[in-house]
């Protein structure tokens, strides 16, 4: 009778199976490295630093298209608006302290879901606020400006404006710069508003290009539960290169993609990288 030789084959030969279960557990390590990662990252967007760009020219001189800034989370505390997609439904704020006037505070938009604005808290609850020909008044009192350049140009919105740069002291004493093109635009003038309670003032510091707390139908005053955080610093600015990088042609990918490596380092703002927004 004939033996059966397959019964001397190593086993070794004839069983990969340890290697495909380390590349099963190499594959599990891989996924909780991830998953650790990215609840690390969702703990320090919920609950220490948010960023966010700043994508029009309201905040103009202080802010410019192109910033790159983080806020901070705790400072005023934690409402469902402080969490992705407003996830954890809090009633009111957990924590922190209010604003201060003169804040650059970040904001759910309380008439737009899903949007944020980032403006300078002018008005407290309680606070009176009147524009009276472009001079802002709180409480009856002016608040004092003083003109630093005439005729400043600065293009926004698509196209070259001429404003006057004043800086402006708020009676806290906080002091910043404000964008004014004349004293006689469509928002320089309203009515006294009366700030309610648990509420919040805000208006941007290009005062004739905002849509801000003075546009009631649009905005009004800004709830305390909408506040984010206030506006740290600048980590990255950057002029963008609009259509420098455009050809046609056979090589137009190749050339496109050499330009702008090349624009992308020259339109960074070097002189902006980690400035203090308080100190803009």
């Amino acid at each position: 009778m004939e033996q059966d030789k397959t019964a001397d084959l190593p086993v070794s030969e004839a069983a990969p199976a340890p290697a495909k279960k380390k590349e099963k557990d190499d594959a599990v390590e891989l996924l909780k490295a991830m998953a650790f990662a990215a609840a690390i990252a969702l703990v320090i967007r919920s609950f220490i630093f948010e960023p966010f760009n700043i994508p029009s020219g309201s905040m103009f001189p202080s802010l410019l298209v192109g910033d790159y800034l983080f806020v901070k989370k705790w400072s005023y505390g934690y409402s469902q608006y402080s969490f992705p997609l407003d996830v954890i439904p809090l009633r009111g704020r957990m924590l922190g302290h209010a604003p201060e006037r003169g804040d650059v505070a970040v904001f759910r938009q309380p008439k737009r879901e899903g949007v944020d604005y980032i403006k300078r808290i002018i008005g407290l609850p309680g606070d009176k606020i009147q524009v009276t020909e472009g001079r802002l008044y709180i409480n009856g009192e002016i608040v004092p400006r003083q003109l630093v350049t005439a005729s400043e140009s600065y293009e926004t919105e698509g196209r070259p404006f001429l404003f006057n740069r004043y800086i402006e002291t708020l009676p806290n004493g906080v002091k910043h710069y404000i964008y004014e093109i004349s004293d006689h635009e469509q928002l320089d003038n309203t009515k006294e508003f009366t700030v309610p309670d648990g509420h919040y003032f805000a208006m941007g510091d290009n005062r004739d290009q905002s849509l801000d707390s003075r546009v009631v139908e649009e905005l009004g005053p800004v709830p305390e539960k909408n506040l984010i955080g206030p506006a740290m610093f600048i980590f990255f600015s950057t002029e963008g290169i609009g259509d420098k990088c455009v050809y046609d042609g056979v090589f137009a990918a190749i050339k496109a993609t050499g330009c702008k490596a090349v624009e992308y380092v020259k339109a960074i703002r070097y002189g902006r990288l980690l400035k203090s927004v308080n100190s803009l």
